[in-house]
């Protein structure tokens, strides 16, 4: 395919490098993505029906950028594609500092450059996703090792994951008809620093360029594609779901934990909210960080089916617990700085859903790309589109939530679980292995796009 070997970054040492490279692009993404839900606080105390807007306009670049974050890879490589993201970045953060001071935070003006920021910071986080992934794979060679790398990443992910919405929490307080963007203001003054740093970071470190294509090649054919695959296919749609489900139980518990009629908590509620969704990250972080040791000895489809199993349990627990049942977890105030509020128990159970989603994504992946050779570019960039079902299946939920009640709405989660469930025991098996996937294309064949 006239593919390019420059920058190869060869032997352990630049191996190690780019690995640390990776996962710290990994945290970029969580960095960008949790911020939606909590700052949606503010809007939807403004605006009803808008908490999840953000968010879903961050999602939304995924479908727009998905595919053409894949051909980027091949025409500019990991590096040049990761200089783009980090810019975009920062122009999205940028427009987000915008929104906080056109008519102090308010208004209608003010959230449509909200919004723009939010898809904008979506683009980033598709194409940092279209490089991370693969490059782990690859550098763990696929299969056990390729998986245990990108948990191993996740782990990073989801350590920033914690402290994004807790930082937030924190700066907001408690949400009242006073409450701006404004308040938040730091926070993006830190978001842009970060990404000028790390693009500066990412223009002088050497990263490996196995994918990148000749310009002066002829351009290569093939007769078949990723979505001749039905394992892809199925595990593309996994991709949608899942990442509907990782935002929208955080998200909902954030909205659920922050109605102080609802739950309960009448004090400093939104904090409060911020800091138990933390503890869901910080068990995402748990999840991916002991399944970087096992996954090299169980299998992705185990794991999967296990926690999909586990996390339907959970969740129905969680509906079904009385509304009076209360757990003290940790909580933050102005007043009191760290401590612990008692909140509904259904809380816990969501949160404990954390351990179960951590090793989702990996499993997914790696199980969807497991086979396909000279078809894994393609498919990745196919996953990337599908990251859109994190803003569309939440908003979904909150609209149900609106209607059902925040509990209630979980229904559409257990549904999702269980076809994921389903891909584990049976959708994520290889059933087109007479399909050719080595490098070499036929010289008549067609490429599918």
């Amino acid at each position: 395919m006239g593919i390019k070997n420059a920058n190869t970054a060869k032997g352990p040492g630049g191996q190690i490098v780019t690995i640390i490279v990776m996962f710290f692009l990994f945290g970029m993404i969580s960095f960008v993505t949790n911020l939606a839900a909590p700052i949606g606080t503010i809007w939807k105390n403004q605006y009803p029906s808008t908490g999840m807007l953000g968010n879903l306009m961050n999602f939304a670049a995924y479908l727009f950028m998905g595919i053409p974050a894949g051909n980027m890879l091949g025409r500019v490589g990991y590096k040049k594609t990761t200089l783009w993201a980090l810019a975009a970045g920062f122009f999205g953060m940028f427009l987000q500092y915008l929104s906080s001071i056109v008519g102090d935070g308010t208004g209608l003006s003010a959230l449509v450059i909200y919004l723009c920021g939010a898809f904008i910071g979506g683009f980033c986080a598709c194409m940092l996703n279209t490089v991370v992934n693969p490059m782990l794979n690859m550098l763990g060679g696929g299969g056990t090792r390729g998986n245990q790398l990108l948990q191993a990443g996740g782990s990073f992910n989801s350590l920033v994951g914690t402290l994004t919405p807790l930082f937030v929490g924190v700066l907001i307080g408690e949400v009242t008809s006073t409450t701006v963007m404004g308040d938040v203001r730091v926070l993006l003054y830190i978001a842009m620093a970060v990404f000028a740093v790390s693009f500066f970071i990412i223009w002088r470190a050497a990263i490996p360029e196995p994918h990148l294509i000749d310009p002066n090649a002829p351009k290569a054919k093939y007769s078949h594609s990723a979505w001749n695959f039905r394992h892809t296919v199925l595990g593309i749609v996994g991709i949608f779901f899942y990442v509907g489900i990782e935002v929208g139980i955080p998200s909902t518990l954030i909205f659920f934990l922050s109605d102080s009629q609802a739950s309960g908590i009448e004090v400093n509620a939104t904090a409060i909210a911020g800091a138990v969704a933390a503890v869901y990250w910080l068990l995402m972080l748990c999840g991916r960080f002991t399944s970087s040791f096992i996954s090299g000895k169980v299998s992705s489809r185990t794991q999967l089916i296990f926690v999909s199993a586990v996390a339907i349990c959970l969740v129905i627990c969680a509906m079904f617990v009385s509304p009076d049942a209360r757990v003290s977890m940790p909580a933050y105030s102005v007043e009191e700085g760290f401590s612990t509020a008692d909140v509904p128990m259904a809380a816990m159970f969501l949160v404990l859903c954390g351990l179960c989603t951590s090793v989702m994504w990996g499993g997914i992946f790696n199980l969807a790309v497991e086979g396909l050779g000279k078809y894994t570019a393609q498919a990745s960039g196919l996953f990337m589109m599908m990251v859109v079902g994190g803003g569309v299946m939440p908003f979904i939920q909150e609209l149900i939530a609106q209607k059902a009640g925040y509990l209630e709405s979980y229904w559409l989660v257990v549904a999702m679980l269980a076809y994921l469930l389903f891909y584990g025991v049976k959708g994520c098996k290889n059933v087109n292995k007479d399909i050719p996937v080595d490098d070499t294309p036929a010289s008549d064949e067609q490429l599918y796009l």
